[in-house]
């Protein structure tokens, strides 16, 4: 297994403090969702989608495990499969089943310590696969540290792509696209647009694990920050507004209170909201729309037989 360190821990520390200095200084206070998913970040998140209420993973996993013979058919052989916000890489498991003779897997993800591990047990039971782990920010990514020059096919489920704004997603498929080259494709999974109970339910589930995953960014900004939040005086709020199709997270404060982090001070009126994460929900052609206006070739839809979610093949020219 080869790990490529595309930031520096400094240079991620130094960003981290950044981020969070200027998002709880703006008139609406906000922080960037890629910092829910430190080691323990990763793994709450990892028990959510175990969650009943969440059916967004055991729906994208059923639709993979049902197509997988197709997506590998389109993938072709000898391609290199190249994930972007890797996680626990659970579902790529299912393409590295079905596809024969992948030249190598590329997962990318910002935690750093949760994708070691995780490549690690990947390439223990993959042995002939090799697996090129990069810690980096995908939305930052310039180049891919692979040689090979076969067919790069990406990856990128769980519905992630709906934690972009539609010009945030549109600059993610640009830039897979370049990463991965004239003839390659893309891979997506696209949560769809449903009733607004269903979705509450998915993001605020009854087990408070969710709320958990959200409140652990103020435990890391403590941690990493010298940060001085009491998760107490905050709470997680979470709801599917219809009108921008998209689920809302925030932290919001319980009272008035003033916080400190990365030798900052930040004052919270009572009620006042941190946003923290959308989730968009999109119909089947609007995301087509979405990927054909981002430069892409939509091929291939599947979904399941309730159309909770689908999974997009995107040719690139």
């Amino acid at each position: 297994m080869n790990v490529v360190l595309m930031q520096r821990s400094e240079a991620e520390h130094a960003r981290f403090a950044a981020d969070v200095r200027k998002g709880l200084s703006m008139p609406h206070k906000a922080l960037p969702p890629k910092y829910l998913y430190d080691a323990r970040g990763s793994a709450l998140f990892d028990q959510i989608c175990g969650l009943p209420e969440y059916y967004l993973t055991r729906t994208e996993t059923g639709i993979l495990r049902a197509r997988s013979g197709e997506m590998a058919a389109l993938i072709g052989s000898h391609a290199t499969l190249v994930e972007f916000g890797s996680g626990s890489s659970v579902k790529t498991r299912i393409l590295l089943d079905a596809v024969r003779d992948l030249a190598a897997y590329v997962p990318i993800d910002v935690s750093r310590d949760y994708l070691r591990r995780a490549s690690a047990r990947l390439a223990a039971d993959y042995p002939a696969l090799r697996v090129h782990t990069v810690v980096a920010d995908y939305m930052e990514l310039e180049r891919l540290p692979i040689a090979n020059g076969g067919r790069r096919i990406g990856f990128f489920p769980g519905s992630t792509i709906g934690n972009l704004t539609p010009s945030e997603a549109r600059r993610f498929l640009r830039r897979a696209a370049r990463l991965l080259g004239s003839g390659g494709a893309l891979i997506v999974g696209a949560d769809l647009a449903k009733e607004k109970d269903v979705l509450d339910r998915a993001y605020d589930d009854s087990a408070g694990v969710t709320a958990e995953f959200i409140l652990n960014i103020l435990d890391r900004i403590n941690r990493e920050l010298d940060g001085d939040f009491d998760r107490s005086f905050f709470r997680h709020v979470a709801f599917y507004n219809p009108e921008a199709s998209r689920v809302e997270l925030y932290l919001e404060s319980t009272e008035a209170q003033v916080t400190h982090a990365a030798h900052e001070s930040f004052v919270f009126r009572r009620d006042e909201r941190i946003h923290v994460e959308y989730s968009y929900k999109y119909s089947i052609d609007g995301f087509r729309a979405l990927a054909h206006a981002s430069g892409l070739m939509p091929a291939q839809v599947w979904t399941d037989a309730d159309n909770l979610f689908s999974v997009h093949f995107l040719d690139i020219p």
